[in-house]
């Protein structure tokens, strides 16, 4: 018993040494992800499978921790390893990048009108003309279109 106590009382001085250096910050960010993972481990007790994480602890773990620096970050009593943290932060920033990026309207953009008429007026005007030539032509007169672009029909001119 009291070997015990001394053991205890010692790991506990210098657990405390450990966190002179640290900054308040620092001590919070900690405090906060133990706090979250306590939380984990409590929602999945008595399941008796290992730790899983939902895609919104995720989430929270990887924006509070990817502030610390590295070396304090492998200090931190963690239930994943710390890279995997870091992995999680840049999935949610290639999400997040990958969202605000997504163009407004997918897809091929309309052709203005007045190019169209000038297409479909080349396309009935030159029948032998197929539509690599057409591209051609309007790239010499400086007007960029997709060289596959539909046209429509040349008798009708309608698309």
């Amino acid at each position: 018993m009291l070997l015990r106590l001394a053991y205890v009382a010692v790991t506990n001085t210098f657990a405390a040494l450990w966190l002179l250096p640290m900054g308040d910050r620092d001590k919070d960010v900690e405090i906060l992800a133990l706090r979250h993972q306590i939380t984990v481990l409590e929602r999945q007790l008595g399941t008796g499978t290992r730790v899983r994480f939902a895609p919104e602890d995720r989430a929270f773990l990887a924006a509070l921790l990817t502030s610390l620096p590295r070396e304090v970050l492998r200090r931190l009593r963690l239930l994943v390893h710390p890279d995997t943290v870091l992995r999680w932060h840049r999935d949610l920033m290639k999400r997040r990048h990958a969202r605000t990026c997504r163009p407004k309207r997918p897809g091929r953009p309309p052709t203005v009108r007045s190019i169209r008429a000038l297409i479909l007026r080349l396309v009935r005007e030159n029948p032998s003309w197929g539509y690599r030539r057409v591209h051609g032509e309007l790239t010499t007169l400086g007007i960029k279109v997709a060289p596959s672009h539909r046209v429509g029909d040349p008798q009708t001119g309608r698309p």
